[in-house]
């Protein structure tokens, strides 16, 4: 009997686990309509649609407010399919998972010059200002004892403040400070993804400290006080400092072991917009898919709607093409590019001498040259895979291994564990000549494509191959920089090809910036060493620069929308680099396009003070957003109840944007209007240039602009034709507009396509 009572009670609990496998986290939309009288909060409302499924209200997880309308809830499939069938339910949508994207800055952006930055005033008067900006960023939370938070001089917190400092097992409230003047976690849609569990990875604490590094390092980039004597164990040493090195940073932790859950990542927007961020800054993102379905852009939509400017990275899918993520118009999309500093270490083999780049900063190899060895039969073995090297192959020997697949790291790991005592990491055709050091935990050299095949025939040729490794530190003013990194992530805009993006790029390769004493600058578990800050390398580092540099024009220019601190960003973008000739693209070594640098590289001085701006209201937006979608889903969006979408543009690329991207169909001409706003002087005249390819004319009525004030309005017409011939090409071309005077150059990029997007 009591082995019968024992198996029903197995099974009970069998039962009771598989409902709670069975159940996921869903994201709610529910109509923007006033909540009935009945209920005293919006949650008793969400709660009571829930009880009428069987579903306990505990099973809801977050109610939005600021950014949504509506709830995330733990479901099972036929309760979602049920709540869909509610006529006060939009849309129900399963959890999204993201993923991250992974002290020479201020000079090479010109930050620390003491003069002309920003045009009537001093550095001093914009430095005051910036002190009334917030910055908020969602990531894996922050490292609060880093000398990057320190507040030292700085006022009380700006009175519009609303966020708080969250209490933690290992975070203290008084961790936070004038500086770091907010740290929340949100971890409820990753606890209901993993099991509701947080006892699988011990690293991983319900709290805002970061034990990844990633968002101390992003967050420190942005806005990160002025620390002297700032390296990576000895590399790139010198003053480390945030681009708005005395804004105010808030931090919101979303990302955990196994990624960041879109449910999380709207709480923290939610969160974001309430306690009075300016800036918001994500560098995370997962793939293209329409707006009223992606979590971020829903969020930035509702931020944007505040006159808060969100800066995304545009991913680390490069150099495929239309690779790109967070490409809504609303957001900054932001790619990466290279610096005038560079981490020289040489691979000697024989006789020659091959120069890649390191960050290694062990005891080295000596001076006597080893065996090198290559596994070029097993696939594994040469991209040096975990479990793939043969010991009795490898040790005692430097390891050729090539670039892919798994982490840059972990390769000179697997070589380590296998008994190898140096490893020369080599470029496929898909990275190119891009060199990313890293802080590998043996002996590592990185090197292009054109050396790494260089290197693959003297292993194949030469009876006995032989290597030595060695490592020069740190130079500066390396040229040509900057280069478009082959990693980052390149156009077309898949979701609206009418918006070109990404919409500029900004420093990304090579980035150093504080760090979590929780984890070594490898990232590796086996990485014991400690550091107070890492170089690291991805779209994630670029986007927290442009994010920084916002929260400068947003000081500087109270009153701008977010769209003009965007528009100023890009029109005022180089695509020429240090050595006079366009920029450059490290995947192939050939001439970047704006498909992977948009309007360009960023200038901040040229931003502060760029003449004119594209400014876009919310209204235009919901126009765009309704030309291309139903109202159902625009109401996704759209939090306003009344939106009915009786206006729309008759195409997408009429929206008010800084830059254009035409697709010839079965119509060879395309003709757009733009309004410029006068942000400059009064009496400023504007003349255009028009630059476009061959097989393509184009004309701008009128020719010049006359603003008679400071705040007019003007538009212009631009129509595209493209020849007959031009119709067969396959091939996208690029071109530009520009607005110029005596005092400034207000450029728009423009790309070209055949075809390919036409019905």
């Amino acid at each position: 009997m009591a082995t019968a009572s024992a198996s029903v009670a197995v099974l009970l609990l069998l039962l009771q686990l598989l409902a709670v496998m069975a159940k996921q986290t869903y994201i709610v939309h529910m109509k923007p309509q006033p909540k009935p009288e009945a209920f005293h909060t919006h949650r008793d409302w969400y709660s009571a649609s829930l009880h009428s499924l069987e579903s306990p209200a505990d099973n809801i997880l977050y109610t939005y407010d600021a950014a949504y309308h509506g709830f995330a809830a733990a479901l099972d499939p036929d309760q979602a399919q049920m709540l869909r069938k509610s006529d006060s339910v939009l849309g129900v949508y399963e959890d999204q998972l993201y993923h991250l994207h992974t002290t020479r800055t201020p000079q090479f952006l010109g930050l620390d010059a003491q003069t002309g930055l920003w045009e009537g005033h001093t550095t001093q008067n914009l430095n005051l200002a910036t002190q009334d900006v917030i910055v908020g960023v969602l990531d894996t939370g922050v490292w609060p004892e880093s000398a990057s938070y320190e507040d030292f001089g700085m006022p009380e917190v700006p009175a519009k403040w609303r966020g708080e400092c969250e209490a933690g097992p290992d975070f203290s409230p008084k961790l936070c400070n004038k500086k770091l003047i907010g740290a929340r976690s949100f971890s409820k849609g990753f606890h209901m993804a993993s099991g509701g569990s947080f006892t699988r990875n011990s690293n991983e604490v319900e709290s805002p400290r970061d034990s990844d590094g990633h968002g101390t390092h992003t967050s420190s980039t942005a806005a990160g006080s002025r620390v002297a004597n700032a390296s990576l164990l000895g590399y790139a040493s010198g003053t480390a400092r945030g681009m708005a090195m005395n804004a105010r940073v808030a931090t919101y932790k979303v990302c955990w072991s196994s990624g960041c859950f879109g449910s999380d990542i709207l709480a923290a927007m939610d969160r974001a917009i309430l306690d009075g961020v300016d800036v918001l800054s994500l560098s995370l993102g997962g793939g293209s898919g329409p707006y009223y379905r992606d979590t971020i852009a829903i969020g930035a939509f509702a931020a944007m709607e505040k006159g808060i400017f969100v800066s995304c990275s545009a991913g680390n899918g490069g150099p495929t093409r239309a690779s790109l993520a967070n490409v809504a118009p609303w957001i900054m999309t932001v790619g990466a590019g290279t610096l005038d500093r560079d981490f020289p270490a040489f691979a000697t083999l024989g006789s020659k001498k091959y120069a890649g780049v390191s960050l290694y900063s062990g005891i080295g190899m000596g001076d006597k040259a080893v065996p090198l060895v290559y596994d070029r039969e097993n696939s594994s073995s040469n991209l040096c895979l975990p479990g793939s090297l043969n010991p009795q192959t490898v040790r005692g020997k430097v390891v050729l291994c090539d670039r892919g697949i798994n982490a840059r790291v972990e390769k000179g790991q697997v070589v380590r564990d296998a008994g190898g005592v140096g490893m020369i990491l080599a470029n496929t055709a898909i990275s190119g000549e891009e060199l990313v050091a890293d802080s590998h935990l043996l002996p590592a050299v990185a090197v292009g494509k054109k050396v790494g095949d260089m290197i693959r025939i003297y292993v194949r040729t030469d009876p006995n191959p032989t290597a030595l490794l060695s490592f020069e530190g740190t130079v500066l003013n390396v040229r040509p920089s900057p280069v478009v990194a082959a990693f980052s992530s390149r156009g077309p805009n898949t979701v609206t090809p009418q918006i070109l993006k990404p919409d500029l790029i900004g420093p990304g390769v090579n980035i150093l910036a504080a760090w979590s004493e929780a984890i070594g600058p490898s990232g590796m578990e086996k990485d014991v060493r400690k550091t107070k800050f890492n170089i690291m390398s991805g779209t994630s580092m670029s986007c927290p620069h442009i994010s920084g540099l916002a929260a400068l024009l947003k000081a500087a220019h109270p009153d701008w929308s977010p769209s003009a601190i965007k528009s100023a960003l890009m029109t005022t973008a180089y695509t020429q680099d240090n050595t006079n000739s366009s920029l450059r693209d490290a995947s192939g070594g050939g001439l970047s396009t704006p498909w992977a640098h948009g309007s360009g590289h960023v200038d901040p001085h040229k931003a502060l003070s760029p003449g004119l701006v594209y400014d876009t209201s919310t209204d235009e937006y919901v126009e765009f957003l309704c030309s291309i979608y139903t109202l159902q889903h625009v109401q996704t969006l759209v939090k306003r109840p009344n939106v009915t979408c009786a206006k729309k543009f008759s195409d997408p690329g009429q929206l008010n944007y800084p830059s254009f991207s035409i697709l010839f169909g079965r119509k060879r001409v395309a003709r757009y209007t733009r309004t410029l706003t006068n942000v400059g002087t009064a009496g400023s005249v504007y003349q255009v240039t028009v630059d476009v390819p061959s097989s393509v004319t184009g004309t701008v009525k009128p020719e010049k602009l006359e603003f008679k004030n400071v705040g007019d309005k003007l538009r212009y017409t631009v129509t595209f034709v493209s020849s007959k011939a031009a119709s067969q090409m396959a091939k996208p071309l690029f071109g530009s507009i520009m607005w110029s005077n005596d005092q400034h150059q207000v450029k728009s990029p423009v790309a070209f396509s055949w075809n390919e997007f036409s019905d």
